[in-house]
């Protein structure tokens, strides 16, 4: 198992081509204020000659090493002076702010004034080789380039535990039958029609609700909601178009049978610790679980069919 999932290192790849996006502008800025610092004025009007020269920056200012602000806020729109004396010491970025640091780009935090996901740099300012201040640059990241595509989900098992307070009463609780078990086997023929037949990639499998959420290639942004009365009509496959089984599928076609028998035996292995919802993307080739202590597992599908119910429940006596 990998130590960093793949949405962190995205994070790191963005974070280093950001930084080296910055900080060379940021350093000649930094070079131009400190040779006024601290004059508000002065400063101030450094920050304005030379806010466009930082690319896709929101905001500029000058602040002391305890955080007070030094300067005027500089913006697109240009000088915002009531935020001269601002204490930004309780920010995000102030906390993470080191003297012995000579530039620092911030974890990304929520914005006051627009409310909306930002980071900031702070460029140390130096006077007689000490650092005596800061210059922060405020980005948005909606203004921020991106380097290279979406990250791909890591197919590993993934464990999540649940609500504690489903938890601490999972054995009051008794499985009672829905409409949906009483009717599993034909519910699972018509899955595996849609699914390997008709163009059903993805499906969330509600056992206890009797109903089926599913997304299909020909329309893979909304779902379609299938509750009892579809599960347990085999017309409704006439509802959806006949589609090949996606080449660039995970898991083959052959095992969507097997699978769906395998939701049905953990739906029925237990009546106190037993399958409540269940799903299935034939395209990450994931399958997940959800227990009726409120767990989940997120497990690629080889996994699952290695699986029998004696692993989730041990051997009956």
């Amino acid at each position: 198992m990998t130590d960093v999932s793949s949405w962190k290192e995205s994070i790191r790849k963005q974070r280093s081509s950001l930084f080296e996006l910055l900080v060379n502008p940021l350093r000649r800025v930094a070079a131009e204020c400190q040779k006024v610092f601290p004059d508000r004025e002065a400063l101030s009007q450094t920050l304005l000659t030379l806010f466009e020269t930082i690319p896709n920056c929101t905001y500029l200012y000058v602040v002391d090493l305890n955080g007070m602000q030094l300067s005027d806020n500089i913006g697109s729109a240009g000088r915002m002076p009531e935020h001269f004396g601002r204490d930004r010491s309780p920010r995000p970025y102030m906390k993470e702010a080191d003297p012995e640091q000579d530039f620092m780009l911030s974890d990304a935090y929520i914005s006051l004034s627009a409310h909306r996901p930002s980071i900031t740099a702070l460029q140390t300012l130096y006077r007689d080789g000490e650092p005596v201040g800061y210059l922060g640059a405020d980005f948005d990241l909606r203004n921020l380039p991106t380097e290279g595509g979406l990250y791909k989900e890591i197919g590993e098992w993934q464990q999540i535990k649940g609500d504690p307070a489903i938890r601490g009463t999972v054995f009051q609780q008794t499985r009672i039958d829905s409409t949906f078990d009483t009717h599993i086997d034909q519910a699972i023929s018509i899955l595996e029609e849609l699914i390997v037949e008709r163009g059903m990639f993805q499906g969330v499998l509600h056992f206890s609700s009797s109903r089926v959420t599913v997304w299909v290639v020909d329309d893979p942004y909304r779902y379609r909601i299938l509750q009892s009365d579809a599960l347990s009509d085999p017309d409704v496959c006439l509802a959806y178009p006949r589609r090949a089984y996606p080449q660039d599928a995970e898991i083959p076609a052959d095992k969507i049978g097997s699978i769906l028998r395998g939701l049905k035996a953990l739906r029925f292995a237990d009546d106190t610790i037993y399958l409540r919802a269940a799903s299935i993307n034939i395209f990450n080739g994931l399958i997940s679980l959800t227990f009726s202590c409120d767990g989940s597992h997120y497990m690629p599908y080889y996994d699952f069919l290695e699986k029998d119910a004696d692993f989730w429940f041990g051997q009956k006596a």
